[in-house]
């Protein structure tokens, strides 16, 4: 099947499986929309959250704006985050994998809808800029400005031209000028150091709105700098994304995105951007940022203008980057870190889907605990603050079954190790602030922990109920007609290698109800004491 055309089909995909809901009444883009949607992730199981779409908007000085808002339609649940991937829930994480191993290149077309309305020179203010679109308050009460929240800003490599897709957010500072919050080592100020050391005024940048979801999705996962995310995103389509050249700078973007903003990054000077609502779940303080000046505006006849819930976790910016990263750690890992015992990678999404991470691993050695811990540091400074290894028999998704597995499978003396140097950046609890060109070329400060919590050598048995008294209780369970049941593993006891055969033995006396016998050999083995 082919992939979606444009947003458009994809959202009434969403809306024919139930997916979304459609507001018609007239929101307030900058007091009741972004609060209306938060609430679903404060009162809503995550198979009850749906994608909003807002057809009509006003802002606080009471304009009324054309273009719809669409919020939620990447990541408000997992199965809308699989509608995204276009597959099944279960199936994500094999499309990532064939995604990431079998990029597509894409593919230059000389038009697309993206530019049915072209400003630029002296129209690019004929509809007033970055102000003909209702461009939502995230945290109202908090935040300084509206931001884009969904923006996926375009940039290349001077020396490569391999291409760069980031998900920053962008405070809206004039209609022609928007922050952009981008620290080292983000690929987006990784470049613009390079347009930079070359002498160069300033960088090409086009910031995106609206494009295939699948964009988005590669947009919000960190990739290593010799990956071209368009590739990989159309590894996830499984055809090329179609791209047109830029108006006015020299970059290619998609063809079929709602609205492109043209523009260029001063390499020589930085703003002051923020305070706004985190995924961390506190405010985010103010830093001293890039900005893009605005040189052209492309986009759709009547464009939608699509953002992002992120702030406090959970949220759909933190579902959206948990699974991303968690298949992109897993490819890294397992393939390129050569652990084939490689179970599962999982963040947990209280952690904004970011920074408590857990990797299970098959029978592992302790070499290869660490091996994974150490690989998983590497990957990335500013991720994975809490880094934790477990065995194959630990759900790595299942918070009870991990403190279980760190209570008494780790020593601390022995398998916990604080790694230094690394700065999740909008970690209040990381005092440094990033705030000139010099520090922001190297995170300081903060640091990991990693956590060794695998078996070192024979366990006793979980002291469960066998798996065949487990299923047949289940069965009386269910002809009794007592509440459904969500299995958590471990669910029946099984054993760990410390059992020996006199223990089985005795085992199954009882079962047979002969533990007098077990009883009698104890009385001849008495000994004095």
């Amino acid at each position: 099947m082919a992939y979606y055309r444009d947003l458009r089909e994809y959202i009434d995909v969403l809306e024919k499986n139930g997916r979304l809901f459609r507001i018609k009444r007239e929101i307030n883009k900058d007091t009741e929309m972004h609060p209306l949607v938060r609430w679903q992730f404060r009162g809503l199981p995550d198979r009850d959250r749906k994608a909003f779409l807002f057809e009509r908007s006003i802002d606080v000085r009471g304009k009324r704006y054309a273009s719809p808002v669409l919020i939620g339609a990447h990541a408000a649940s997992k199965e809308i985050y699989a509608y995204a991937m276009q597959c099944r829930p279960e199936e994500i994480a094999a499309k990532w994998e064939e995604a990431q191993r079998r990029p597509i290149k894409p593919k230059l077309v000389t038009s697309g809808v993206v530019q049915e309305e072209i400003h630029k020179g002296d129209n690019l203010m004929e509809h007033g800029g970055l102000e003909e679109f209702p461009i939502p308050i995230s945290t109202p009460g908090f935040d300084n400005a509206p931001y884009l929240s969904a923006g996926n800003w375009v940039s290349k490599d001077p020396d490569t031209g391999l291409y760069n897709i980031g998900n920053y957010r962008g405070m809206v500072k004039h209609p022609l000028r928007v922050g952009c919050d981008s620290l080292y080592p983000q690929h987006l100020r990784m470049h613009r150091e390079k347009w930079k050391q070359k002498g160069c005024a300033a960088m090409p940048v086009a910031v995106v709105i609206g494009p295939t979801p699948n964009v988005g999705l590669v947009a919000v996962t960190k990739f290593g700098s010799t990956v071209d995310e368009y590739d990989v995103a159309g590894g996830i389509a499984g055809e090329p994304i179609a791209v047109v050249k830029c108006q006015t700078v020299d970059l290619e973007v998609p063809a079929n995105a709602e609205i492109i903003i043209e523009g260029e990054m001063p390499c020589g000077e930085l703003e002051r951007e923020a305070p706004f609502g985190e995924y961390t779940g506190y405010i985010g303080k103010h830093k001293i940022s890039p900005f893009l000046n605005v040189t052209c505006i492309t986009h759709r006849k009547n464009p939608i203008w699509n953002a992002f819930l992120s702030q406090f976790p959970p949220s759909e910016s933190s579902l959206l980057v948990k699974l991303g990263q968690e298949n992109a750690y897993y490819k890294f890992l397992k393939y390129d870190l050569g652990l084939t015992n490689l179970v599962e990678v999982s963040f947990h999404n209280e952690s904004s889907g970011r920074q408590f991470l857990v990797i299970s691993l098959d029978h592992p050695t302790q070499l290869e605990a660490w091996k994974a811990l150490n690989g998983a540091a590497a990957f990335s400074p500013t991720q994975a603050k809490f880094t934790v290894v477990v065995d194959e028999d630990i759900d790595p998704k299942d918070p009870d079954a991990l403190l279980w597995a760190m209570t008494f499978r780790v020593r601390p003396e022995l398998d916990v190790r604080v790694s230094p140097e690394r700065s999740p950046g909008l970690d209040p609890s990381v005092a440094t602030v990033l705030e000139s060109e010099v520090s922001a070329r190297r995170p300081s400060g903060g640091s990991g922990l990693q956590i060794n919590a695998t078996r070192k050598g024979d366990y006793p048995p979980v002291s469960l109920p066998r798996k065949e008294f487990m299923e047949r209780a289940r069965q009386i369970w269910e002809e009794e007609c007592l509440p459904p049941l969500t299995p958590k593993a471990p669910w029946f006891g099984y054993s760990l290698g410390a059992w020996t055969q006199e223990n089985s033995e005795e085992a199954e006396l009882a079962l047979q109800g002969e533990h007098y016998q077990t009883g009698e050999k104890l009385a001849r083995d008495r000994r004095k004491g």
